[in-house]
């Protein structure tokens, strides 16, 4: 099975950043899309931004221009660069892996794995 592993997640103040990073465990051939969601208190798990093993991102619109993804593919990481942080990004923060390869031919996470969060708190 494949294990998520986030980290980075913390408080800060208004226009603030933070860096988060999740790492993959596993004898990992490749992994299709990384992504990050988050879930508010009271409110549905949302993408925030995906990225796939080419670098084609997606972000959400409210992301755009603050946030920035990226991944190592040799180190099966994704990260998520976060700039000019809002008291509204405050949320839990997840890391998600779509179809992952592993090198004896086997393939998981077809409908995605998920890491255990991360929880992001802005506020002043």
């Amino acid at each position: 099975q494949v294990q998520l592993v986030e980290s980075g997640g913390g408080l800060v103040q208004p226009g603030g950043s933070l860096r988060l990073s999740c790492a993959a465990s596993g004898s990992i051939f490749s992994i299709n899309v990384m992504g990050w969601y988050r879930q508010a208190p009271g409110k549905q798990r949302e993408l925030v931004a995906s990225i796939t093993r080419g670098g084609s991102t997606n972000y959400a619109d409210s992301m755009k221009g603050r946030f920035t993804i990226s991944r190592n593919n040799a180190k099966n990481t994704v990260f998520l660069q976060m700039n000019s942080l809002k008291p509204e990004d405050t949320a839990v923060y997840y890391c998600n892996a779509d179809r992952v390869r592993f090198y004896n031919g086997s393939l998981r996470c077809t409908d995605g794995c998920w890491g255990q969060g991360t929880r992001v708190t802005v506020s002043s």
